[in-house]
């Protein structure tokens, strides 16, 4: 560019910009004034640096699954009518005309079957939805395995908890807009969950309902909760989720040249944003195959809903399938307390598992640092094998997440496998209790047992497959050393300590700050610190590493003269 294209001088004069270019500095600096965007986008760099692995993805999944959401269900809203208020259907879908249902049902109806694309984008909403909840999980299980959650993203941590239940919520909103009959008995089960709950329950279902159910109102409600108060706590929560990434930088698997210190990867301009622009339209391709291919949620073949009918072997959405399982295998216990009866065969399973189970993820990451005491930032992921007892922890709420889940099945899992529903219902009320904890001593084993594969990598080599015989005629396995950047990897990882309490007071006999309470904390910490790191095989040391380096020099020395001077030594010959 020429310097007379933006300013003008005559020689003797100093240059002055051109108008064109005074106006919009001019402009810029209004605007800037007034809404701070050089500053606020003073930190945010277009070269900011992305590191790049497959399992970053996952999130990204979870993002351009709800920006599908939020494009197909803006299409939804055009045509669908939140009434419940009683029509005949006279549509194009000839087994319910002349059928009495409400005006949500006949409009979901008028979308499938009369709106142009109304079925792809019905069917690429839900698969979008169901998309959406499992990417946030496995997300939230890569965050966690790798210790992504340590400190400072235990904010980022909780705010990923939270979306996974919004998520949830909008899930059961949504699917039960068309008022058909599986949605219908899906609220209808929502109501007693309600009337569940001691002393407020039947408050709770007036004020929802509008009366008593299923009234007139809870269509209209649902629909205002889906498609504006959760999906705008859900976009706020994702902005905040996404600045904090910027903001924290992005975490990264160890490797050669990366440290706490640094971000190694491409620039988020052009690089990344190409990738993740790409990365959206196979997800969106992806969901408008699923949309175009596979049928979910024929609203059809249910009908509307009739509280007179409920549909055999009906199933909610997947991600309600473990607490709709916990509820079938559940033992009928009631208690009765001054007139009032506590159902704790629906409280357990739905009012009070689901917001526990929220509450332990939420506190995982300020668990394990208080019995670590580790105070540190960390921007460096750990290899799931290097954390046993934070792996099998998690193996074990996964595996009472799956049993619970097929629990929700049994009905269908006994009537294919022609086995008794009473014998599966017997059999998954012990497995979710002792399910559990075999996954977790068995994951926590498995872990250690490669902390010692690796370590034995790391000192010996690995196997090389060449098997040679000594002189005494002895045969063994050689093993060569592995690259330096494997090398590096496998000790990029901390020295775990196992933290000892100080007991009520110090050598000279000073009662200790906190007294007998910090004393007894103390003591549980020490337990869980030696539950959590006592069997962990800790990395080599730089002496190890040193001799066994010099071993497998020596070893790789030995083997090359073996193979030289044996029978089927490298080169030509008078064979071949």
């Amino acid at each position: 560019m020429k310097t007379s294209d933006v300013a003008s001088t005559n020689g003797s004069e100093p240059a002055t910009p051109k108008r064109g270019a005074k106006t919009a500095g001019a402009v810029a600096t209004w605007a800037d004034d007034r809404l701070g965007l050089a500053k606020a986008t003073k930190g945010l760099s277009l070269r900011k640096v992305f590191p790049d692995h497959w399992s970053f993805m996952l999130g990204e999944i979870a993002l351009w699954s709800f920006v599908v959401l939020l494009l197909t269900g803006v299409f939804l809203t055009l045509f669908f009518d939140p009434s419940m208020a009683e029509v005949t259907y006279n549509g194009s879908y000839d087994p319910l005309r002349g059928v009495e249902m409400s005006r949500a049902m006949a409009s979901t109806l008028e979308i499938s079957f009369d709106v142009r694309g109304g079925l792809l984008m019905r069917q690429m909403h839900h698969w979008a939805a169901m998309i959406f909840i499992a990417a946030m999980m496995i997300h939230l299980l890569r965050v966690y395995l790798t210790g992504a959650f340590r400190k400072p993203r235990e904010i980022n941590w909780i705010i990923g908890c939270l979306l996974l239940l919004l998520g949830t919520i909008e899930g059961f909103t949504g699917y039960s807009l068309p008022d058909d009959l599986l949605s219908g008995t899906g609220v209808r089960a929502a109501d007693g969950f309600m009337k569940a709950s001691p002393v407020i329950g039947t408050y709770m279902s007036f004020f929802l309902f509008g009366g008593e159910f299923p009234g007139d109102q809870i269509i209209p409600r649902f629909y205002a909760i889906h498609i504006l108060l959760i999906p705008g706590i859900l976009l706020a929560l994702i902005t905040a989720h996404l600045i904090l990434v910027v903001y924290h930088k992005h975490t990264q698997w160890p490797g050669p040249g990366k440290t706490e210190e640094n971000v190694v990867g491409p620039p988020l301009m052009p690089i990344y944003m190409a990738k993740a622009g790409g990365f959206f339209f196979i997800v969106f391709g992806m969901t408008a195959l699923l949309g175009g291919l596979f049928s979910l949620n024929p609203v059809w073949k249910y009908g509307p809903y009739d509280p007179s009918k409920v549909t055999a072997g009906s199933q909610p959405d997947w991600y309600m399938g473990w607490p709709d399982g916990l509820l079938r295998i559940i033992p009928p216990w009631e208690t009765h307390i001054f007139g009032v009866t506590l159902s704790w065969n629906i409280m357990l399973p739905i009012l009070i598992a689901p917001p526990l189970l929220l509450m332990v993820l939420i506190a995982l990451p300020f668990l394990e640092s208080w019995i670590t005491g580790d105070k540190r930032e960390h921007h460096l992921l750990q290899r799931p094998r290097n954390a046993p007892t934070r792996t099998a922890v998690m193996a074990a709420l996964i595996t009472f997440y799956g049993l619970s889940w097929a629990a929700g099945g049994n009905d269908i899992i006994a009537i294919k496998l022609h086995l008794s529903i009473n014998q599966i219902t017997y059999f998954l009320r012990g497995a979710v209790i002792i399910g559990p904890i075999l996954a977790f001593i068995i994951t926590r084993r498995w872990c250690i047992s490669l902390q010692r594969h690796d370590e034995a990598k790391l000192l010996h080599g690995y196997e090389t497959g060449v098997i040679v015989r000594s002189p005494d005629g002895g045969y063994a396995e050689k093993h060569l050393p592995i690259s330096e950047e494997a090398a590096y990897v496998l000790t990029a990882r901390d020295r775990e300590e196992v933290y000892s309490p100080n007991g009520t007071s110090d050598d000279s006999g000073v009662a200790a700050p906190g007294g007998r309470r910090a004393a007894i904390a103390g003591k549980v910490r020490g337990k869980l610190s030696a539950l959590m790191f006592a069997d962990n095989v800790q990395k080599p040391t730089a002496e190890e590493l040193h001799e066994s380096q010099h071993h497998a020099e020596h070893e790789l020395h030995e083997l090359e003269h073996q193979i030289s001077a044996g029978p089927n030594k490298h080169g030509p010959s008078s064979d071949h």
